[in-house]
């Protein structure tokens, strides 16, 4: 099935911005208890896999009132502490946009929540995968000016045609980045913290290619959208996710590779450098995928 919730022009009640009200008293009693469930789900089973600045911000998700968030009480918690408010958007919205709320620290989230025969996964990103995934992350403030550093980048792009480029090194370390703590592999990207099938996967299955980022080859990388990543890359940490999208040129990177062939997901590189660090424990039961 095809994701249902993908605009070109902003629907009846979206703002300009794509922005819209979030109406949280309209969710349901059954979508409380999904998004409950949920929650309870992933926050209870991705210690040790998630990285210590996610799991530190997941306290602000758990200090709201139990169902689905209610961006007022959120963003009264998460602004004071990071600066970044959450805005709700109707689901899929033009790069513009998308940009311009985190270059100006506003993190956009799906306004809708998975039906119950999605419940253990959603075929497009939802409000969990928005605020679960990634508002934690939002916390940590090396992490949140990369955000913001990528916001500015995406508007440039947007103006050389090279916005495909930029989103791939946004679905690879935003959605599926992995990052070191203490000599060990951790997980930080929103696609994983929503998925812990992905999320035990990428840490510690045998298959996964698990390389260092460099933003040309990340740039030049193709992903899945319809089953786990052939492909991870590595920070050392945020601090350096946030110097590398702040020193590097991107538009030259956007001119070397634009007449260069992508690369597929598992495809090696004459570049790589794999990570050969410690990976995490397998889960009891040697249970990799759910």
């Amino acid at each position: 099935m095809a994701a249902t919730h993908i605009f070109d022009a902003p629907p009846e009640g979206v703002a300009a911005d794509w922005t819209m009200p979030q109406d949280w008293t309209a969710f349901t009693a059954e979508q409380h208890e999904i998004w409950q469930s949920l929650f309870d789900r992933q926050s209870a089973a991705l210690d040790g896999y998630a990285c210590r600045s996610f799991l530190g911000g997941l306290d602000i998700l758990r200090r709201l009132k139990p169902g689905v968030p209610d961006f007022a009480e959120l963003n009264a918690l998460l602004k004071p502490v990071s600066g970044w408010e959450v805005v709700a958007v109707p689901g899929w919205i033009p790069n513009r946009p998308f940009f311009e709320h985190l270059a100006n620290r506003r993190f956009p989230a799906a306004n809708f929540l998975r039906p119950p025969e999605q419940i253990a996964y959603s075929e497009e990103p939802d409000m969990f995968h928005d605020i679960f995934g990634h508002v934690p992350m939002l916390a940590d403030p090396a992490f949140s000016d990369f955000l913001v550093a990528y916001g500015q980048a995406g508007l440039r792009a947007e103006k050389l045609g090279a916005s495909d480029f930029l989103g791939r090194l946004w679905l690879y370390t935003v959605e599926f980045g992995l990052v070191v703590e203490e000599g060990e592999l951790r997980a930080f990207g929103g696609g994983l913290m929503s998925s812990l099938a992905e999320t035990v996967s990428a840490l510690t299955a045998p298959e996964p290619r698990r390389i260092w980022l460099d933003i040309e080859r990340v740039m030049r990388t193709k992903y899945h959208f319809d089953r786990l990543q052939q492909t991870y890359f590595v920070v050392a940490g945020f601090g350096d996710l946030l110097r590398a999208t702040e020193e590097t040129d991107f538009a030259s990177i956007y001119r070397r590779i634009a007449d260069q062939p992508a690369l597929d997901p598992g495809d090696g590189w004459p570049g790589d450098l794999a990570y050969e660090g410690r990976l995490p424990a397998v889960p009891a039961g040697g249970e990799r995928r759910s």
